[in-house]
């Protein structure tokens, strides 16, 4: 079995250079999830902790959780919009974890018009994804996961459907303390469009490490990211987080993402400025069975958000 899901995954990743990505639909799978994530700049898929909320951005990492750990989060959005999400994990047996989740995004009410602008009512957006997850410790530092998920957006009385799966590989050394994550997200497509024309959904190809300095509380990522597409400089690729670890139980964290700095620039007259997008900051608070982490971030030109994660362990 280990065998069968470790060419699986290398299958997939053999197929990164010759990926290639475009305009895309339900791009709300491109927000981060964990709040711990979000603090290291909204994009990690290496860090070893005991963080249920981290199989939304790596399936391979829900083997470090604990057995029936359930996880509710929440981030608020740009004005009259909120995202959330819910994991629930359970151990199975040795070597093996599984875990359900789902996430939405309401964007609250709009104003219905016809083309000469006249009001005629108002309407509702939504978008939402519903998944399962099963990770293997394929090594006694290697595992590797698989999510399978389908979702769905709604504007109005339209709707759209798209099935995908993420693969994930996570390694990690607690002696170097050296962490490695590869990630394949959202591989799959619509299978409903809102009308005729299909769009592709948003494949993200990520890389990234994460080392703990010995003797250090300082602990450093950097990950790659959106790697099926270089039409950006090197420099939009990568997403640089630090963790200071206080205690076991406490750390502060902070983050900065190029690609989101890059995308959330505003040109005012002769000045061009990202009005702090890209930065992220956040801490988090682990106690035996109760898990809370706070992230502060920016992931729309309209405002910044907060996130909060909540996890309690069965």
């Amino acid at each position: 079995m280990r065998k069968t899901v470790l060419l699986s995954l290398l299958s997939v990743f053999s197929l990164w250079a010759k990926a290639q990505d475009s305009e895309t639909a339900f791009n709300f799978l491109r927000l981060p999830v964990s709040a711990h994530v979000a603090a290291l700049g909204g994009d990690n898929v290496s860090v070893n902790e005991d963080d249920a909320s981290l199989v939304f951005h790596n399936p391979a990492l829900i083997n470090n959780v604990t057995d029936r750990t359930m996880n509710l989060n929440m981030m608020t959005y740009m004005q009259g919009a909120l995202t959330g999400s819910a994991s629930y994990t359970r151990a199975l047996n040795e070597r093996g974890t599984w875990g359900v989740q789902g996430r939405f995004i309401s964007y609250g009410e709009m104003k219905q018009t016809t083309f000469d602008n006249q009001q005629t009512g108002t309407f509702h957006a939504n978008d939402l994804a519903l998944g399962g997850t099963f990770a293997y410790a394929l090594t006694d530092h290697i595992s590797g996961g698989i999510t399978a998920k389908w979702a769905a957006s709604y504007i109005g009385n339209y709707n759209s459907m798209a099935v995908a799966v993420d693969l994930g590989l996570h390694y990690f050394d607690e002696d170097s303390q050296w962490g490695i994550g590869a990630v394949a997200r959202n591989l799959g497509g619509q299978i409903k469009a809102y009308e005729d024309d299909f769009e592709r959904i948003p494949l993200d190809l990520q890389l990234g490490v994460t080392k703990r300095l010995t003797g250090s509380p300082l602990r450093f990522s950097a990950t790659m990211v959106r790697l099926n597409d270089w039409e950006y400089g090197i420099g939009k690729h990568l997403v640089l987080g630090a963790d200071l670890l206080l205690t076991e139980q406490f750390y502060v964290a902070a983050g900065y993402n190029g690609m989101r700095a890059s995308e959330m620039k505003i040109s005012s007259g002769d000045e061009t400025s990202s009005h702090g997008a890209g930065l992220s900051l956040g801490a988090g608070l682990s106690l035996e069975r109760l898990k809370l982490h706070l992230a502060y971030g920016k992931y729309h030109v309209s405002s910044t958000s907060l996130i909060i994660n909540f996890s309690y362990t069965l």
